[in-house]
């Protein structure tokens, strides 16, 4: 501390008393030089001393000196230091195949999650091992969420630890929980420099025509544990969604694109073209399960515009009966703007999702758009969020830092009853220069690509033969090969598989060039989009309807089904659950008889699969579901949910209804509060909201008493306040004051509430003649919540005194000030 003493006797003997003041508040609060460095680096900086002062930026000679002492400090605190559980330095930067072009400005700032170890990692994978055994007594005994963070997630006092020492260096903390693993927050590259001991420099990127930035060199922190990850220090690799366009197909293989589809499609959508229902009958082909009582989620880096989703059910003459939620997990708009609009958002990927998931499984009691700009966030959110979703499809692929990145949470997923299901690929055999991320981690279900060809419009399975461009192979992220591909029988000489590296795909769909789609509000097309992204969300539907039949039969989610259905199909009853694909080759490999590693397993053959995976169960037993699953209400409102009960293996018995868990001011009310034997009916739940009652998320529990057997079902209930949205502005500092011929700034901060969506305009009034104001951004972009910098210029001939300045935000139809108090002062 005493050279940081120093360093201000420097400026006080150089400068001013001001600066010197400005220099001791800033070691007062920051106790370390490589935060003071970034101070002085920075245009101009608020002091909160004496009335709120404004002052201009420190000599530029201050920055050799506060330079040197950040490099002693720095090498002091990384004796100590800890380092991350993760990589974060990209191969390319280390070996130099990417060029350093320069520094991000320190100013800029930088969105982060930053995520917490697992408490018992050993303990973790012994867990797993057991609950996927099905001679174990913990077989499929799923932990809910918080319990899975008290056994393995962080401590209370190790997330406090993580929260307070992201504060020190200044990071606003923008979301994350402890069940979630994980703090997002923002701040400056400044702030990321001192506390994870990086330099973040920009490089030419090796293979595309564009920069990008990245940390020169493994973080470390001052934490006294290490810490799992760190996500959104580099945008190397920018997320793509797997489909691909028939006519980008052709010119890349030098053909005409009418050749790409050797034969006519069979689909009931114009065109011929298949809908998400054809894919339904052709692979699953029955009526009884439509995915009732049952939560999907798809991962999604872009949002939506929902109207593309109704355009295609009108188009086709169909209805969608299920409730799409969007959820940004961490700040990211969930709207999608396309380029018409003035927007250059495309929402392709994220349409098809929903119509091949909801096309699978008609009767879902939620889908949910996980929408994020780092993959942790996503899944963070997805393995936290009421409902749980039990079945995720992920169209999405990228190249983490380190393939690790996301075990933590798989596992998660995995000890949940959750399902994660990624598309392989669209570019044939994986290999380093074709990544297979995150289709080739271990706890996930990859999902390769088929050509499907029915016996009619909306009719059964025919013939099926492997996709030409399905990706798979073996690992090139070297991930080891899990458990349940070592089984004898697996991996032979014929499927060309490693004995040691994880193989791909798993499992396998139609993927050909054989879709009706409709996206960005322009003409929707028929044939001319295929890949493993419709694949993946019809394998996430067919998987809600398995997980219905186990509800059905009393039993918990299938959970994550490659230990299953690995050990299930070495055996004769492999051809009653999968259509073994046989003939077509991608890339290096071809499609064999058993596993292959073109479309693994095959595509699911009906309902064989399902009865494998949830066999009916032959005691008598009951099922209890409530539709839809989350409600949210107005205060002073009602909203109400559908509690359907369904019996099996000759249940003949009335059953009770009965609700509860409902806060002060909420009055529950069932249409019927008995379900006449055999048992099987409905009843509707309705929730009236009081106008007194609090804000927030109350979990509703519905039980169902019957034949000795008891069920229960929930209903997330969010009270909100009578607002069509709304938001808040404020400045800090409220007061200051510039001499003559100075600059300096404020912060401007919007906060939204209620829902709203809508970028804010910022804007000023009130300056004097000589006092120039603008802000940076000049707009926060929805949903709304964020913050700007109020750059104030006064001239050297601005009139002296105090003026009330009036900052004005503007969006949604709402407007809302709030007021610096200004004074100019005489040089």
């Amino acid at each position: 501390m005493y050279s940081y003493q120093l360093l201000c006797l420097l400026v006080n003997k150089y400068r001013n008393s001001l600066a010197v003041r400005a220099c001791w508040w800033y070691l007062t609060v920051t106790k370390g030089a490589p935060t003071f460095l970034a101070i002085a680096r920075t245009p101009s900086v608020t002091i909160p001393h004496k009335g709120e002062t404004m002052v201009p930026r420190i000599g530029r000679f201050l920055l050799a000196i506060a330079a040197l002492l950040s490099l002693v400090t720095l090498a002091a605190t990384n004796s100590q230091a800890q380092s991350l559980s993760t990589r974060h330095v990209r191969e390319v930067t280390r070996t130099g195949a990417a060029k350093p072009i320069g520094q991000l400005p320190p100013d800029q700032t930088m969105t982060l999650d930053v995520v917490l170890p697992l408490r018992d990692p050993a303990g973790l994978n012994s867990f797993l091992k057991e609950l996927y055994d099905p001679s174990s007594s913990s077989y499929r005994q799923f932990l809910t969420v918080p319990e899975f963070t008290a056994r393995f997630g962080p401590t209370q006092e190790d997330y406090d630890a993580v929260v307070r020492y992201l504060k020190t260096y200044g990071f606003e903390i923008t979301g994350g929980t402890r069940d979630g693993m994980d703090v997002q927050i923002k701040g400056p590259v400044s702030a990321v420099e001192a506390a994870f001991h990086v330099s973040m420099r920009t490089y030419q990127h090796p293979t595309e025509d564009r920069t990008f930035y990245a940390p020169d060199r493994e973080p470390t922190t001052g934490l006294s544990f290490a810490l799992w990850h760190i996500s959104g220090l580099d945008n190397y690799s920018i997320p793509h969604p797997m489909y691909v366009k028939r006519s980008d197909y052709a010119k890349a293989h030098g053909i005409d694109a009418e050749d790409v589809v050797s034969h006519a499609t069979t689909g009931s959508g114009p065109s011929a073209s298949f809908l998400g229902s054809d894919m339904r009958a052709a692979y699953y082909g029955g009526t009884a399960l439509t995915g009732a009582g049952q939560n999907l989620g798809l991962f999604e880096y872009l949002g939506t515009d929902l109207t593309d989703l109704s355009t295609y059910f009108k188009n086709v003459g169909q209805t969608n009966n299920v409730p799409i939620t969007l959820l940004s997990t961490d700040g990211t708009s969930t709207s999608c703007v396309d380029s018409r609009a003035g927007g250059d958002c495309d929402d392709t990927e994220q349409t098809l999702d929903m119509t091949q998931a909801i096309g699978m499984a008609p009767g879902l009691s939620s889908l949910v758009m996980y929408i994020g700009s780092t993959d942790t966030a996503i899944i963070s959110a997805m393995t936290t969020h009421s409902p749980l979703p039990t079945t995720i499809g992920c169209s999405w692929g990228w190249t983490p830092a380190d393939p690790s990145t996301l075990n933590p949470y798989f596992q998660k997923m995995a000890a949940q009853g959750q399902n994660f299901f990624a598309a392989s690929g669209d570019s044939s055999t994986w290999s380093a220069s074709n990544e297979a991320w995150p289709a080739d981690n271990a706890y996930v279900v990859s999902v390769g690509g088929t050509d499907l060809i029915t016996s009619n419009a909306a009719g059964p399975w025919k013939s099926e033969t492997a996709w030409t461009d399905s990706g798979g192979g073996i690992s090139p992220d070297s991930i080891p090969i899990p458990s349940w591909q070592q089984l004898s029988g697996v991996i032979n000489s014929t499927n060309k598989g490693s004995a040691t590296l994880r193989n791909g795909p798993d499992v396998a769909a139609n993927a050909n060039f054989t879709f009706y789609v409709c996206a960005d509000q322009t003409t929707c097309t028929a044939n001319d989009y295929g890949g493993t992204s419709f694949a993946t969300p019809m394998w996430a539907g067919y998987i809600a309807l398995v997980n219905q039949q186990l509800a059905n039969n009393g039993d918990p989610t299938i959970g994550f089904i490659n230990p299953t259905i690995y050990a299930q199909n070495i055996t004769s009853s492999y051809a009653t659950d999968f259509h073994d694909i046989t003939s077509g080759t991608s890339g290096s490999y071809s499609a064999e008889v058993g596993y292959d590693l073109v479309t693994g397993w095959g595509s699911p053959n009906g309902t064989g699969l399902i009865n494998a995976l949830a066999p009916t169960s032959t005691s008598p037993a009951f099922a209890i579901s409530a539709s839809p699953a989350s409600v949210s209400v107005v205060q002073g409102s009602s909203g109400t949910s559908t509690i359907t009960t369904t019996v099996s293996g000759g249940f003949d018995s009335a059953i009770a209804l009965t609700a509860s868990g409902q806060p002060t001011g909420v009055t529950l009310t069932l249409s019927t509060g008995t379900i006449e034997a055999p048992g099987s009916g409905s009843s509707t739940l309705t929730m009236a909201v009081a106008s007194t009652t609090a804000a927030g998320t109350y979990t509703i529990t519905v039980t169902g008493t019957g034949g000795g057997i008891t069920h229960t079902a929930t209903v997330s209930l969010t009270v909100t306040a009578p607002t069509a949205g709304a938001f808040t502005i404020s400045v800090s500092p409220t007061s200051g004051y510039l001499r003559q011929g100075q600059s300096g700034y404020a912060v401007v901060t919007t906060a939204v509430s209620g829902g709203f969506d809508s970028a804010i305009a910022l804007s000023a009034t009130g300056e004097p003649t000589g006092v120039t104001i603008s802000f940076s951004p000049s707009s926060i972009a929805a949903p709304g919540s964020g913050s700007s910098d109020m750059l104030l210029t006064v001239s050297r001939t601005a009139p002296t005194g105090t003026y009330p300045i009036t900052i004005t935000g503007t969006g949604g139809g709402v407007t809302h000030t709030t007021t610096l108090t200004f004074e100019v002062v005489r040089r």
